[in-house]
Parts: C-alpha cells; structure tokens; sequence
C-alpha cells in the first residue's frame, strides 16, 4: 500500500457527513475531509434496485492509519455494511504530504 490514502463513504445526510469528518480527524484518523453533495445516486439493496441521495465524504491519511480510519467509520456510519473504499494517492507537493502526516500521528 502507498503511503497517502484519500478515503472515501457516503451517507444519507449532510449531517451524517460532518459527524463521520469531524470525528475521525478529531481523532487524528485522517488529516482533512471535505463533504459532498447531495449526488443522485442507484444501488442495489436487499436484492432490490434502490435509488436515491446521499452525500460523499473524503478524507486524507496514511497508509499506517487506514485500518483504525476504516474500523471508526464503519462503527460511527449509520449505516450496518457502508461503502469505505481508498484511492492512492501516488504525488504531492511535499509539504503538504509532511502535514498529512504529521496530522494524523497519534
């Protein structure tokens, strides 16, 4: 795994959204996050094509906090089984990436 994740799950709410943010980079899981939407959104549920809004949240750690990032997600998400999937983040400026890291040492 790389050492920079954009992370990212979705919600039915914008309120839902900040809560998840706020709570994992209070808790120095992630560096940032930005919220979202609403985004029209199709899936399936319970073998049923569902439809609806909801609103993205992405958030910016390391690899070595991904697991703990994912494991509050998945316990704070309204949700019983949400979507928490990474992106790689391959470059960036590297005082930027120096933050990164230093925000989300614990």
């Amino acid at each position: 795994m790389a050492d920079y994740l954009q992370v990212s799950t979705t919600t039915d709410s914008r309120e839902a959204a900040q809560a998840l943010l706020r709570s994992a980079v209070g808790a120095r899981l992630a560096a940032s996050g930005q919220v979202f939407g609403p985004a029209g959104s199709v899936f399936w549920h319970l073998d049923e094509l569902g439809e609806g809004e909801e609103w993205q949240l992405f958030l910016r750690t390391t690899a070595e906090r991904y697991e703990d990032l994912e494991k509050h997600l998945v316990e704070h998400h309204p949700w019983d089984n949400p979507e928490v999937t990474f992106t790689v983040i391959d470059g960036g400026s590297a005082r930027y990436l120096e933050w990164l890291r230093r925000m989300t040492t614990p």
